[in-house]
């Protein structure tokens, strides 16, 4: 049975934008936590990504703001930039309903300067990494005196990047009297320790994950310590998934097996803790936009990763924590496709792969390595590759500029160019692999926007 927004105290501004919006039934997330948010009551909440948890938080804290008062009044804490970047997103379109909301983004790997700027011109909402807020509190850029809500989304995932004495640090300079949503795909031990310590006499609500598996075809394989690299290779030229996500345990085996696929002739690239935020960017880029086939991830580095459509994800290790096996292979057979879900388990594994077991309710389904035979039509190459074009916003380029250039000037067809993404300083374009060469050298002796460009073809390192 499904519960329509037009349950809750929202003001028919809000119900209008949602309609709009296509929000057309509450998902079970929104429905669990919504009554007791917009109460006011303090709220912990299990939800997967992918179930709706943004819109959850997002519409309680929108609907206690008083845009006339130009002051801080809810702020929401991630693990990283891209979640924070999305968030903030998703509580721009959820706010349309009312005038002049403004939403800042304050998260490592741009500028404070601009931050600040952003600050100074008056927030009511902040949305940010445990670091970065911080740093503007410290320098008195940020005030919460007037905060009423506080939001801790993927708690779970803040504590296990060591952001717990952030957290606390943030928290202790919000007015003892705000209310406190605490969102979290899983709840270790520390979650609960977390909500003692902040959270007054909360609701807790849980929710199945939206993903019940009956769409993924889920396959083990027992390998031996030496296999299991190999055995990525084996899986690809076999199934020959279009987008796939090999989840490592390490930052050293993602390295080490993005190496090896490339010197297979796989598109891999790889997505860790240690990589610069301008290098993450891109390969989130081009994996989102069809012109990177492989990205090797560990699941912190995952985390906030949302990739319509997503053939496979191979387990490369197996995670000790079962709800988060259960969390990496909840990313494909989404929206009533199919998904492939490969495991590589050595014997020494066999203890997580019986925790995974008892968690799904089902025994592993396991196949031999031998029967991993390449399919025929070779290696699988993404269909796109990727531009790097050295303008962005500042330079007030926007995607209909990039698409007419591309269309109306070079003569290339709309099926031609795929996903336009533009950032502050740069914008990234995906078009055919087979025109990528000759649209780059093109675009260097053509314009954009009346101006000259320089622009380059990504490739794998």
């Amino acid at each position: 049975m499904t519960t329509g927004f037009d349950t809750l105290p929202l003001s028919p501004a809000t119900l209008d934008n949602l309609r709009r919006l296509g929000y057309e039934a509450m998902t079970a997330i929104q429905a669990a936590s919504l009554p007791a948010s917009l109460q006011g009551r303090d709220v912990i909440a299990q939800a997967k990504t992918g179930s709706g948890k943004t819109a959850a938080f997002a519409l309680a804290a929108l609907a206690k703001l008083d845009v006339r008062r130009f002051a801080v009044q809810a702020l929401v804490l991630c693990p990283t930039r891209e979640l924070a970047d999305q968030v903030t997103t998703e509580m721009r379109r959820l706010a349309r309903a009312e005038d002049n909301v403004k939403v800042v983004t304050l998260a490592g790997g741009v500028p404070l300067r601009g931050q600040t700027t952003s600050l100074e011109r008056g927030a009511h909402v902040v949305v940010g990494t445990p670091g970065r807020v911080i740093d503007h509190l410290t320098r008195g850029n940020l005030n919460l005196a007037g905060l009423t809500t506080l939001v801790l989304d993927e708690a779970d995932r803040m504590l296990d990047m060591g952001f717990v004495d952030d957290i606390t640090q943030v928290a202790r300079q919000c007015p003892p009297q705000r209310q406190t949503l605490l969102f979290s795909a899983t709840y270790p031990e520390g979650i609960a320790q977390l909500a003692a310590q902040f959270l007054r006499d909360p609701v807790t609500v849980k929710v199945q994950a939206q993903h019940s598996g009956e769409h993924i075809d889920q396959r083990w394989y027992e390998v031996s310590d030496d296999q299991r690299l190999p055995a990525v290779g084996r899986l690809l030229a076999h199934f020959r998934p279009a987008s796939t996500i090999a989840f490592c345990n390490t930052k050293a085996r993602c390295r080490a097996l993005v190496e090896l696929l490339q010197a297979q002739g796989y598109s891999a690239l790889a997505l860790h803790g240690d990589l610069e935020q301008r290098d993450r960017d891109q390969v989130l880029v081009r994996f989102a936009n069809g012109s990177c086939s492989v990205l090797v991830a560990t699941d912190v580095a995952a985390r906030g990763l949302d990739v319509a459509g997503l053939a496979a994800v191979v387990n490369v290790d197996i995670s000790p924590d079962p709800e988060a096996h259960v969390h990496r292979i909840g990313r494909t057979g989404r929206a009533g496709q199919t998904g492939l879900a490969l495991s590589l388990a050595t014997l020494d594994e066999m203890g997580a792969v019986g925790h995974i077991e008892q968690l799904q309710g089902r025994p592993s389904v396991w196949h031999p390595v031998d029967e991993l035979t390449p399919a025929p039509g070779g290696r699988l190459l993404p269909a796109m590759a990727t531009l790097h074009i050295q303008a962005g916003r500042k330079d007030k380029i926007r995607p209909g500029d990039v698409l007419g250039a591309l269309t109306a000037d070079l003569g290339y067809s709309r099926e031609q160019v795929g996903k336009i993404d533009i950032n502050e300083f740069a914008t990234y374009v995906a078009v055919a692999r087979d025109i990528a060469h000759e649209v780059a050298t093109r675009l260097n002796a053509g314009r954009i926007k009346g101006r000259t460009v320089k622009a380059r073809l990504l490739q794998d390192r």
